[in-house]
């Protein structure tokens, strides 16, 4: 593995699904205990076999039957589809430490909790259009998918994730979405809630910035250079200037906030410095 998902990242990770959940409100999904009424021996349906699936599910009286392998569902035990979506226009490619190291990471993390969890997981590069995507995996063993994926990921175009995402209609049922970006955007983030609602996702918005977009810290003079557009902008950094810079993060960031409060999606507010570990224990444990 490379060093954005080295052996130390995958123990972490491995650690991580011992002691966190990823799942839907008041639903029986993947492997975990249902917040809602149910026993786990409780037989639900039927499914093909996948590759990546536990083989002490499969039912060998229907093989005997259909010639076909498939296992048995319970109650509890339903799979939930899981979608990522990642952010890759130009503008994630930036800062210290890297929002797309942080970014990719905390998906990859979601993704394996995911498959140890049973679940299948649909992972999505998106800047102005869908870029690349990786769907329907299922088990561990086919997890170097998602990474292989994510580790060849190119950052350019646009930020218009939030019409990309809209543009994505194949959900397969309810299910849980997450959406990893800075959220520097063309259009209205308030259609993206409506769309994934009305697909009935149960939704994560992990949004993440650097340090130097949280607290920047510039000298009297600087340049800025837009990473998308390559327009530059020529300034002179004053205290009421980076308190104006300061109040209009604090408004945006609530104004994110209080449209996910209202479509009753989850906000997270990470710094790209956060360690891994945190982050997940934080969208996981919500």
């Amino acid at each position: 593995m490379s060093r954005l998902f080295d052996s130390e990242f995958l123990k972490k990770i491995q650690q991580l699904t011992l002691n966190t959940r990823f799942s839907l409100d008041g639903a029986s999904v993947g492997n975990r205990k249902s917040r809602s009424k149910g026993s786990s021996v409780e037989f639900s349906d039927y499914r093909e076999y996948a590759p990546g699936d536990d083989f002490r599910r499969i039912d060998w009286n229907a093989y005997g039957r259909f010639e076909k392998l498939f296992i048995k569902l319970f109650m509890e035990e339903r799979e939930a589809p899981v979608t990522i979506f990642l952010d890759v226009s130009k503008s994630m490619d930036w800062g210290e430490p890297n929002k797309s190291i942080a970014s990719r990471r905390l998906a990859a993390a979601l993704a394996y909790i995911s498959l140890a969890n049973f679940d299948k997981v649909s992972m999505v590069c998106v800047d102005d259009s869908i870029q690349k995507i990786c769907r329907d995996i299922r088990g561990k063993n086919f997890f170097y998918r998602i990474t292989d994926m994510l580790e060849n990921v190119h950052y350019s175009g646009k930020s218009y994730i939030y019409q990309a995402i809209e543009s994505f209609r194949i959900f397969s049922g309810r299910g849980i979405t997450a959406v990893i970006s800075d959220l520097f955007s063309k259009g209205d983030f308030r259609n993206l809630l409506k769309h994934l609602k009305y697909y009935k996702q149960e939704v994560y918005i992990c949004h993440i910035l650097s340090p130097q977009e949280i607290q920047p810290a510039l000298n009297e003079s600087v340049r800025l250079v837009d990473s998308e557009t390559e327009e530059v902008l020529d300034i002179t950094v004053t205290p009421s200037l980076l308190n104006s810079y300061n109040r209009a993060l604090i408004n945006f960031k609530n104004r994110i906030e209080h449209e996910c409060n209202k479509w009753g999606a989850h906000y997270f507010n990470f710094s790209s410095e956060l360690a891994i570990e945190e982050m997940v224990k934080e969208v996981a444990e919500y």
